[in-house]
């Protein structure tokens, strides 16, 4: 593949609902432009863009893939994203590097929640647009009622640039409003458009014209003056809306019969911004914030926006280069990690297929494999000129499950394949829970956890089991209670003695207080620290539902010692004992840990939402309603959140979304304790037998 400048590279995201047809459209662009031999098909697994043998085994894109076409001297770099929600991360990386997103919706189906998910990340990188109604050769396929739910959805109006000649199985080809012809099949030649189309043709481009005449003064003062511009002048003038994202060009096609294939790359080419033309990035230099032109004039600056881990292939990067020129055997600077990487050969990258390149320019998107400690997210840079460019903003994962190793073998590598894992997906997380003894492992949903358990086990051969996480919860007391304990042992020579009385009341501010409170030395100060680690042991493994203790203030105020026999494990032994005793008659309970929840759904679901939350022991805290989207604040119970991911999906048709975080802890009902007792009293005998 040749170099491409600036002007020449369209960064293009494919984004939509899962199944609207992203992967076969890359597969007609590849063939109807001659890179291909024929066409690949999803359910044969023989697609450019899913070639990961877990996507391939689904039958559905699970990463971004980068798909180059070149046509008309312009080398578009196409970005095939997953449709289903848990793998939104791949989705905003895919954006973050775009400069126009085609929106592709389904013919039948219309608008859906990926489509709407898709729309709003869009919105939030304030990314130009243009929509595809594909699948047009659908049995039930409708142009306008597809059309009129994108229209129903977005602020922004929308023109179509083309009409469908025929519908389901009478689709065969295009008509090009640009050009007033018609385009049959793929769309290699013209002809006339047909006479009973003619005339919905004639008002369409009437609105076509008007729409491009709003891109420029110039071609508005003509367009009122003479009332008819020029095709060059309707594409300019529409290239120009476009990018102002004033209004959104509407284009149909059927990917998998390859009709509107070709008009639609035209469309692209002369359409879609090029680099040059976007907002410049604005990146944190040494001396402040540096404004970014894209040229290969400007300071290196390059971002990372996806890195795979493969033991084959080894680690590659992906990156686009925003300013300046990377050239292959070079040395960058990671100004993230703060280290210095050393550049082998560069690549275009085509699915899993690399094209070896010495220079990507600005503007474009490369590969390069073998950088050690480059991650996700990264900039790079020039060492003598430091850079960073900003990171979007990625959702906050909170569908959990606990991990543990297969093997013994495994439970060595768990730690740096979780690392790694994380590193490569900003929307995973992982981290230990020392109240339950836990790994967890956060994701966006079952899918995605799946899908991140699979690639543990093929990629980095660490073979993982998954539960739901244990709430961690705590054992504190309610009241003053006292006791005391001797410990006594005589087993011929020396012998352990030691003797200990103790109150102990709950602690207001902090976890755990020891006071000596002994006069006359009944027990020398010397055995105090060996009273306390026994009773903070016990405190960590907890006394009556195995859970950690806490708030809760030790006084020791008598005892007994052996001028002989006492020892400082004696006095251990003694403490952990009469702890557990006081402790028992301090009237005990559990606390559990109280999220603060906020729930954002579409208005029609508030209702349902609200009936789930009082099944779940929630405090609705408060309700509010802006432009169809309800917004909920509530504390409710961790216990009762772990699967929420996947109940507000379902409630919701997976339009809800939430955040929680911890607020405090809070004594747990008396008929759940009694459970919860019951179920680790269970699990200890169980442990016992084994």
């Amino acid at each position: 593949m040749k170099e491409y400048s600036s002007e020449s590279i369209r960064n293009v995201a494919l984004v939509s609902h899962s199944s609207a047809g992203k992967t076969i459209l890359t597969e007609a662009f590849l063939h109807t432009t001659g890179v291909t031999t024929r066409l690949g098909k999803v359910e044969d697994g023989s697609t450019i863009s899913d070639f990961d043998e877990e996507e391939v085994r689904r039958g559905l894109s699970l990463y971004t893939s980068v798909i180059p076409v070149e046509h008309n001297n312009c080398k578009i770099n196409f970005l095939d994203t997953p449709g289903y929600t848990d793998f939104i991360g791949e989705v905003i990386s895919a954006l973050r590097v775009s400069d126009c997103a085609l929106v592709l919706v389904d013919s039948v189906s219309g608008v859906e929640v990926g489509t709407e998910i898709a729309w709003q990340q869009c919105n939030t990188f304030k990314l130009p647009r243009m929509v595809l109604i594909n699948k047009m050769d659908r049995e039930n396929a409708n142009f306008q009622k597809a059309l009129a739910s994108v229209q129903e959805f977005s602020e922004t109006r929308l023109i179509p640039v083309q009409l469908p000649w025929g519908e389901k199985q009478e689709f065969q080809g295009v008509i090009d409003l640009l050009t007033m012809k018609a385009f049959k099949g793929n769309g290699k030649t013209a002809e006339e458009i047909p006479a009973e189309y003619k005339a919905a043709a004639e008002a369409a481009r009437t609105a076509l014209v008007e729409a491009a005449a709003e891109g420029e003064d110039a071609l508005l003062e003509k367009y009122l003056e003479s009332g008819e511009l020029s095709p060059d002048e309707i594409k300019r003038g529409l290239h120009q809306v476009v990018l102002s994202g004033s209004f959104i060009p509407v284009f149909v096609a059927s990917a998998s019969a390859e009709i509107g294939i070709l008009p639609l790359l035209d469309a692209i080419v002369s359409l879609a911004p090029n680099p040059t033309e976007m907002p410049p990035q604005v990146a944190a230099g040494k001396d402040g914030d540096e404004t970014l032109p894209v040229s290969d004039a400007g300071p290196l600056a390059v971002y990372v926006w996806k890195t795979t881990a493969d033991p084959f292939v080894g680690k590659q990067t992906y990156f686009r280069v925003y300013s300046g020129v990377l050239t292959s055997d070079s040395r960058i600077w990671n100004q993230s990690k703060g280290v210095e990487e050393r550049l082998g050969s560069l690549y275009i990258p085509r699915g899993k297929e690399n094209t070896p390149i010495k220079v990507i320019h600005a503007g474009d998107i490369g590969t390069v494999p073998k950088l050690s400690e480059t991650s996700t997210c990264n900039t790079l840079c020039d060492r003598a000129h430091p850079l960073t460019l900003p990171v979007p903003e990625y959702p906050h994962a909170l569908y959990q499950v606990a991990i543990m190793p297969k093997t013994q073998a495994d439970s060595t590598k768990i730690s740096p394949t979780l690392t790694r894992l994380c590193e490569e997906d900003p929307t995973l997380s992982w981290h230990m829970v020392a109240a339950t003894s836990q790994t967890i492992l956060q994701g966006m949903g079952d899918q995605h956890i799946d899908v991140v358990i699979r690639r543990a086990e093929t990629k980095f051969q660490v073979n993982l089991l998954t539960a739901e996480p244990k709430v961690p919860y705590q054992e504190a007391i309610t009241k003053k209670a006292q006791a005391m304990y001797r410990h006594k042992k005589q087993t011929g020579g020396a012998g352990q003695f030691g003797e200990v009385h103790l109150r102990i009341e709950p602690l207001e501010e902090g976890d755990f207080e020891i006071v000596n409170d002994i006069f006359g030395g009944a027990i020398s100060s010397s055995y105090i620290p060996a009273i306390e680690k026994g009773i903070r042991n016990v405190m960590k493994e907890g006394i009556i539902a195995g859970y950690p203790a806490g708030g809760i203030r030790v006084s020791v105020f008598d005892g007994k010692e052996h001028p002989v026999d006492s020892k400082p494990i004696a006095f251990e032994i003694a403490g952990r004992e009469a702890f557990k005793l006081a402790f028992k008659d301090a009237n005990p309970v559990l606390r559990e840990p109280i999220m603060n929840v906020k729930i954002i759904v579409p208005e029609a679901n508030m209702g349902d939402v609200l009936g789930d939350l009082n099944t779940r022991r929630a405090r609705v805290q408060g309700m509010e309603t802006e432009r169809g989207r309800s917004t909920i604040s509530a504390q409710v119970p961790l216990a009762e959140m772990l699967r929420y991911t996947t109940q507000l999906r379902s409630i919701t048709g997976g339009r809800g979304i939430f955040t929680m975080e911890l607020s405090h802890f809070e004594i747990v009902p008396a008929h759940i304790t009694s459970e919860i007792i019951a179920a680790r009293q269970k699990e200890l005998s169980s442990q016992k037998e084994d």
